[in-house]
């Protein structure tokens, strides 16, 4: 009997969608056709290729409409968000836009009586392994730049959120996009750590677990395949005394909350300086009481489910440590389905917090966050390097000045001032520590999917 892989709901708890995984021949043949269609794209001009990956990108944000209640079903996000069309977008053009610069061969000048540069070649079969949390967007933050690049992608979706990877495929054939090129595969866990290791691909992207990560680097041991992994995350805010209240208040609500805090730079922690703690926590308590949890099939809802009820049982059994050791509960929201086991959990803010509690250090990837009083930005700074994690971190300040000579200090791979819950594209996305390694957009994540080559030739 064929194995399959089921799509289990977080609305209802019915499977939602079934797939075969790939046969043995089906993943020798699909790793034939990629390795034949990136020949031919390889040789095309850049402006050639953003013709096609255009129109790819062009494809997928025309099914939009569809793509969101899809997404409510499969991985419970509310529908009045409208999906991840607007970062899709933004993502997608800037990376075609910057393709021309940052594959241009960087030309050297300095010596007379020779021509030298050093061209940027597509590193070959890129296997991107995606989440289900953004699923759009951390997909095609690698394959969109992939293909420009000149390389073939291969594409395993997480299991949650199997349909995106058809969406990819479906505006991957809209756009006439040469046969083999992109492709996408149903694949068990075991079938991915041996095509990872058969050395037929070069280049892996896997956004996921800290221990999925460690599994990936296994598996690809002795292929000298290049990674990219983007981990866990325990993102910090600090909230300094010369902060714009209101403005930290507003943000960090929906950075803590939004995607029922499945967000991969997501606000899970929270230091305030001393002077305006009670102003911060009062104000984010009064805000956060109008991010209710509900079916994400209703336009009002704020919340929806998470995606899985393990993943609530652990935000749940970290709440409840940290209550046992003292913290302090101000939400104490309930739903009728709320229950060990179910993935409906509403948001919660705990204070009286410290760093002997989990909620603190280790990653929640769900609706709860807890808020600590700091004496100083050494304290703070201290506070926030307390973790294995180091994705993102934000400073809420009207002193820039202050932010940037802080932001050396912390370690993680984003520092924001007066933003959180953002990916820009215009810089590199990575991580550090647990975190990860490899970065994926701007002129970097173009570098990490290419193989830099020397030419040098002499006049005589």
């Amino acid at each position: 009997m064929t194995d399959t892989v089921k799509i289990i709901s977080p609305i209802d708890g019915r499977i939602y969608a079934e797939r075969q995984v790939a046969t043995g021949a089906e993943i020798e043949a699909a790793v034939a056709r990629s390795r034949h269609a990136r020949a031919g794209w390889s040789r095309l001009t850049i402006k050639e290729r953003a013709g096609y990956v255009e129109a790819f990108l062009d494809a997928l944000l025309a099914m939009n409409d569809e793509i969101v209640p899809e997404l409510a079903w499969q991985m419970g996000r509310p529908v009045r968000f409208g999906g991840e069309r607007r970062g899709l977008e933004e993502r997608g053009r800037h990376m075609i836009a910057l393709a021309e610069q940052a594959l241009a061969p960087s030309v050297k000048t300095d010596k007379p009586g020779f021509r030298r540069w050093v061209a940027h070649e597509p590193v070959g079969t890129v296997m991107v392994i995606a989440p289900w949390n953004y699923p759009y967007m951390t997909a095609n933050n690698i394959i969109l730049p992939a293909l420009m690049a000149g390389n073939s992608v291969l594409l395993k979706h997480a299991s949650q959120t199997l349909l995106v990877g058809e969406r990819f495929a479906e505006a991957a054939r809209r756009a006439s996009l040469p046969d083999g090129l992109f492709q996408n595969l149903v694949l068990s866990h075991a079938d991915t750590e041996k095509l990872i290791g058969s050395g037929e691909i070069d280049h892996i992207s896997f956004t996921g677990s800290v221990e999925g990560g460690r599994r990936i680097e296994k598996a690809a041991a002795g292929t000298f395949a290049t990674l990219g992994l983007e981990l866990g995350g325990k993102d910090p805010a600090y909230v300094r005394p010369d902060a714009d209240i209101d403005n930290a208040v507003e943000n960090l609500v929906d950075g803590s909350f939004y995607n029922s805090g499945q967000s991969c730079c997501g606000i899970e922690r929270i230091y305030v300086h001393a002077d305006v703690y009670d102003r911060f926590t009062d104000g984010f308590v009064a805000a956060a009481r109008g991010w209710q949890l509900g079916n994400p099939l209703d336009p009002d809802t704020m919340v929806g489910p998470m995606a899985q009820g393990r993943f609530a049982d652990l935000v749940r059994e970290q709440t409840a440590e940290a209550l046992r050791k003292g913290a302090t509960a101000h939400l104490k929201a309930r739903h009728e389905r709320d229950e060990p086991g179910s993935p409906y959990l509403a948001p919660e803010i705990l204070t009286g917090v410290n760093h002997q509690m989990s909620v603190m250090r280790e990653e929640s990837f769900g609706p709860v966050v807890g808020i600590m009083k700091v004496a100083d930005d050494e304290e703070a700074v201290t506070l926030m390097n307390d973790s294995p994690y180091g994705l993102t971190a934000s400073i809420w300040t009207r002193d820039l000045d202050e932010a940037a000579r802080l932001a050396p200090r912390i370690e993680t791979g984003t520092v924001f001032a007066n933003r959180c819950d953002y990916v820009d594209p215009g810089l590199v996305w990575t991580g550090v520590k647990d975190t990860g390694k490899g970065g994926s957009l701007g002129e970097i994540g173009y570098a990490n999917l290419t193989q830099p080559k020397s030419i040098h030739l002499k006049e005589i």
